[in-house]
């Protein structure tokens, strides 16, 4: 089994106090944390002497892989604005791991991402979480599904409205959302009588079996809004049929900072590295994040990628600090309360015993303009070090 040491590093756990030590891999797991490890004689040894070692960045909400950077339509497949409600579309079909965006994340110190469909539909598809190294999609998941989507606001609207289709309002796409929630608890309930009598089992149906998923909390819905009108109607919805939900963007979620603590609904808040694209971001503000950590909301930072380049995670969350919120919440918006999010926290998110070997050695704090990530690894492998970040960069 291989074995990696890394010595003599500040490493943040988020998991506990930071120290000066060294962590133990062996295989694609972190064997052993502490001050001063015995070096084991077939190790490798990295020195981390004067760097930070934390874990893996976590993206909670991009869409690298499927869609892809420089392509058009040849690599667009996150929206299949054919049908408004598509709960059987799976992210994971649509994922290519050779995408651009999955090396830029290597770079940037982003381990893990969770990437699915767009907000074209009221229901778009099933999300997953993945790690950014590998070569088949399977072999890089962490859950599958890890959510679906679900969108509220501007996006649905306007897709739609073209077409001439509900959902033109927003009162369509809430109604759309219901009755598919209806629908699933109906199909629920015939496939109950169905093991009693054979005879009234329904035909199968992909998309109700996914919505099964949420109706039964075995995933949560991930609801793209915006405005808080919007996360309010989401959270009517989730409370009316007592089911499991993320905000998504949460971009005025500052103005209702106090509620959605007291309502304990999760917020993945972004993208705030852009421009004010469309009506419904003219109060964005890196100012969010903090405002709704300090009232009590669990808080991640997502880049949407490609809308802001996923390796600049680190940067989205120095400025969420700059822009006041506390530097440990922006870590760990970036790391175990995103890991935490999205039900994976048993794995990654945090340097501790037992759990997957995603970390990443850099030369000062990530919130650090000049931070680099010296070696970047992922499931006990180096996926990244210096000369190989030189190399991708020189685009060989």
């Amino acid at each position: 089994m291989r074995k990696l040491l890394i010595k003599n590093g500040r490493i943040y756990t988020m998991a506990g106090p930071d120290f000066s030590g060294d962590i133990l891999i062996e295989g694609s797991k972190i064997a052993a944390l502490g001050e001063v490890l015995d070096v084991p004689e077939d190790a490798e040894v990295i020195d981390a002497s004067g760097c930070l070692v934390l874990p893996g960045m976590i993206d909670a909400h991009c869409h690298v892989g499927i869609g892809e950077e420089i392509y058009r339509w040849e690599g667009e497949d996150f929206n299949e604005m054919t049908d408004p409600v598509t709960p059987d579309m799976r992210a994971i079909d649509g994922i290519n791991p050779e995408d651009e965006g999955f090396r830029d994340a290597r770079l940037g110190g982003v381990t893990a991402v969770f990437t699915g469909p767009g907000s074209g539909n009221v229901i778009g598809g099933t999300g997953v979480v993945m790690k950014t190294a590998g070569k088949i999609v399977d072999k890089m998941v962490v859950r599958d599904p890890a959510g679906l989507k679900i969108a509220f606001g501007e996006n649905p609207k306007m897709v739609y409205g073209e077409q001439k289709k509900m959902p033109m309002t927003r009162m369509g796409t809430a109604a759309l959302l219901r009755q598919a929630l209806v629908d699933a608890q109906v199909y629920r309930d015939k496939l109950e009588d169905g093991k009693k009598d054979p005879d009234k089992l329904p035909e199968r149906d992909l998309g109700l079996e996914t919505l099964l998923k949420v109706i039964r909390k075995e995933i949560p819905l991930r609801a793209h809004a915006h405005r808080a009108d919007d996360i309010m109607t989401a959270i009517r919805i989730a409370r009316e049929f007592d089911v499991d939900l993320v905000i998504e963007h949460c971009t005025e979620g500052h103005k209702i900072a106090e509620e959605l603590a007291e309502l304990g609904y999760p917020a993945v808040v972004g993208p705030l590295l852009t421009n004010r694209s469309k009506v419904e971001l003219k109060d964005k503000s890196f100012k969010t994040p903090g405002v709704l950590a300090k009232a009590g909301v669990k808080v991640a930072i997502m880049t949407d990628h490609s809308v802001t380049p996923i390796e600049q995670l680190p940067l989205c969350a120095a400025f969420a600090h700059k822009a006041g919120m506390d530097k440990e919440d922006a870590l760990r918006a970036i790391t175990i309360n995103a890991a935490e999010i999205l039900g994976v926290s048993d794995r990654i998110g945090s340097l501790e015993v037992g759990k997957d070997a995603d970390l990443v050695v850099w030369s000062e704090h990530p919130f650090q303009l000049a931070a680099r990530p010296l070696y970047v690894i992922i499931d006990g492998k180096l996926v990244c070090p210096e000369a190989k970040r030189a190399e991708a960069n020189d685009g060989l």
